[in-house]
């Protein structure tokens, strides 16, 4: 098969011309669009978009940098700063800057002298910071370490020294719990709110208590500052500033003075204090030791310290007036009174109290042992005789003693500027039905008359129960300076039966009653109140019959709760106190609940004769919170070098004690609690 021949095509010059003109045409239409659409797109740039570029070039000349706010101040009743700011220099390190994260920080820990335990801090919170999230590598720096480090810059990418205010809080400890504390916003806050504010270095947010509540209304407006750099971030000059607007005070109730002195009368203690005043519910201090101090937080806290607060079994990371509940002990027993003579029963009825009534199968005791007799209602509270209550709250029923403990704010809920609070329990039969699905028995009667079983109260409520005992008011209690409130309804019990219960807390501490260590050193003023001890462990009948063992041979957290709640003056109510000393057990006499809150009340009538009292005491105790957590901060330090054999074992103690021995005369250590101070 033959394939056909292809025609050769013939090329002309006038052939070849035309082709190459056709093209050179296509050519430079393609090459005039492309220079049209440049031109246009110039254009665009340089007219319609000349805002936009002129800005991203100024940016480049120019940076803007916020200034954080500082925050607004908390003022006492009488406009005293509970918290403050301060100026200070800073140094804050940008991770996403940061080029060679190891060489910076040991460049800055020379420059600084950070120890060990920042440049670990450091180290932790860069590795889990979110890249856009400052962290602090110190504050309260001198001018000199500012400038050895300004000067540094170039060489230092990430490192963005500043200068601006700190939070700080004079009474430190003694209002951790009460205001909280401030700290970097964390990576939910900014994506949150995608405020810029929220990464700015040294700018904080409220973490707890107040300072939480109340952060947006402390939070002032930022300022900016406007600086020259060249292209390397050298900066050339500053062009303007924008000073910043402060946030707003909150003025509290509290006393500035009578806070410090309840926390620092807490002595070594773990526990609270709550004052309210009579008149209105104004909560004049309210103190929850050991505490942390919230400079050490809002600086920064180390890890160190951070494991100290966490191990130490006096738990001082909580708030234990609002978040501590206990079994309020005998401290209930004026309010069941009260519920008593409501129910028509006569103060002068007596019981006979053998030491011990059995109720059903079990054998119920009272503190005394042998038992106090005949009493009535006045002597049974003054007493504090078990058994006259376990008698007489069978008569009525828990019904009635249930609706007067929350009359009187047991269980209540309390609207407060608090984010985490816990509300304790009034138990009745339709509760345990509800929680259990179990039917109630007449022990938990018996129990919960005398502030056991399931009972609990946390003490802000045991110190409103002692205000509406003592004015017949169901005041409410209040943080806000000056804030509008209703006024309080009645309790519901009459003037005559309040005065008999007042009559009888009197006599607990006046007439010689169980809290005698609660009398007042200032004349004229006498206090009423009612003591309480609380079990936290069963105590078996082997144990009885053998000797009930003392508190001071129990572990801390077996030992007895003590408290003590009052009013004062008895014939003309103004203030009410509340005091819970966990695990007490009464050992100590000068650092029991009576004596404390008797001793926070009398700072109110004589501060300086109370502040005096307070600073003798405290050479016993190690001086001031600030003072002894030093110390255990250095004890806890130098342990956990031991652990880590930085620094060898102490040697074993070779003093008196092994001279004495030798001689035949050693002498032994005194037991922990002082058998004498026992009330």
């Amino acid at each position: 098969m033959k394939l056909p021949l292809l025609k050769r095509k013939t090329l002309t010059e006038a052939s070849q011309t035309f082709t190459f003109s056709r093209r050179t045409m296509v050519l430079g239409a393609i090459q005039g669009g492309f220079g049209a659409m440049l031109a246009a797109r110039m254009a665009w740039i340089s007219v319609a978009e000349n805002e936009k570029y002129a800005m991203l070039s100024e940016s480049n000349r120019v940076n803007l940098t916020l200034i954080p706010p500082r925050r607004g101040w908390i003022i006492d009743r009488n406009g005293r700063p509970l918290a403050n700011n301060r100026t200070d220099f800073r140094v804050d390190l940008i991770p996403q800057r940061v080029v060679d994260a190891d060489a910076t920080i040991r460049h800055l820990a020379q420059l600084l002298s950070l120890d060990s335990d920042e440049v670990e801090r450091i180290r932790d919170e860069l590795d889990k910071s979110a890249r856009f999230r400052p962290v602090q590598v110190s504050d309260k720096l001198t001018y000199e370490q500012y400038a050895a480090v300004s000067v540094r810059l170039p060489d230092l990418p990430g490192v963005a020294p500043s200068q601006g205010f700190s939070r700080y809080y004079p009474a430190g400890s003694t209002v951790g719990h009460l205001l909280g504390y401030v700290g970097p916003a964390t990576a939910e806050d900014y994506k949150e709110r995608r405020d810029p504010l929220l990464i700015t270095p040294g700018f904080k947010v409220g973490k707890d208590g107040l300072e939480k509540a109340f952060d947006q209304h402390l939070t002032g407006k930022p300022g900016a500052k406007r600086v020259e750099v060249t292209a390397r971030g050298k900066i050339v000059r500053e062009l303007t500033t924008r000073p910043d607007m402060p946030g707003n005070p909150v003025k509290l109730t509290i006393d500035a003075g009578l806070q410090e002195y309840a926390g620092r009368r807490l002595a070594t203690q773990s526990g609270s204090v709550v004052v309210i005043d009579c008149a209105n519910g104004d909560v004049l201090a309210m103190a929850s030791m050991p505490s942390f101090d919230p400079n050490s937080f809002s600086d920064g806290i180390s890890q160190l310290e951070w494991a100290m607060l966490s191990q130490d079994d006096h738990v001082p990371l909580r708030n234990k007036t609002l978040q501590g509940l206990y079994p309020p002990g005998s401290t209930v027993k004026p309010m069941v009174a009260l519920a008593l003579l409501e129910a028509g029963i006569g103060p002068q009825e007596t019981v006979g109290c053998s030491g011990a009534i059995r109720v059903g199968n079990t054998l119920f005791h009272c503190h005394k042992r042998r038992g106090h007799g005949a009493v009535n209602m006045r002597t049974a509270i003054a007493q504090s005789c078990d058994i006259y209550f376990y008698q007489m709250a069978q008569r009525i029923g828990m019904n009635r003693i249930a609706e007067m403990a929350r009359r009187c704010g047991m269980g209540q809920r309390f609207d407060l500027p608090f984010p985490s609070q816990s509300y304790g329990t009034v138990p009745d039969p339709a509760w345990k039905e509800k929680k259990y699905n179990q039917k109630w028995q007449v022990y938990d009667t018996v129990n919960a008359t005398i502030g056991q079983g399931y009972m609990l109260i946390n003490p802000l409520q045991m110190a409103v129960m002692a205000a509406r005992l003592a004015t017949g008011k169901q005041l409410m209690p209040n943080f806000i300076h000056g804030a509008k409130r209703p006024a309080p309804a009645s309790v519901g019990a009459s003037e005559e039966h309040l005065a008999v219960i007042r009559d009888a807390m009197s006599a607990v501490v006046n007439g010689g009653g169980t809290g005698g260590a609660a009398r007042m050193a200032i004349p004229d003023v006498l206090i009423a109140g009612k003591t309480g001890t609380a079990q936290v462990r069963r105590i078996t009948m082997a144990e009885r019959k053998g000797g009930v063992r003392r508190d001071a041979s129990l572990a801390f957290k077996l030992r007895d709760h003590a408290l003590f709640q009052g009013f004062a003056p008895f014939d003309n109510p103004r203030y009410a106190v509340a005091c819970i000393i966990e695990h007490g057990g009464h050992m100590i006499r000068n650092e029991d609940a009576p004596m404390i809150a008797s001793d926070t009340l009398s700072y109110l009538f004589d501060p300086k004769k109370a502040t005096e009292k307070l600073e003798a005491l405290e050479k016993g105790w190690g001086g001031t919170p600030a003072e002894r957590q030093a110390r255990q901060m250095a004890a806890f330090r130098l342990a956990r070098a031991i652990e880590r054999g930085e620094v060898p074992k102490p040697a074993p103690d070779s003093g008196s004690n092994v001279a004495d021995a030798d001689n035949g005369t050693a002498t032994a250590s005194p037991p922990p609690g002082n058998e004498s101070d026992a009330p």
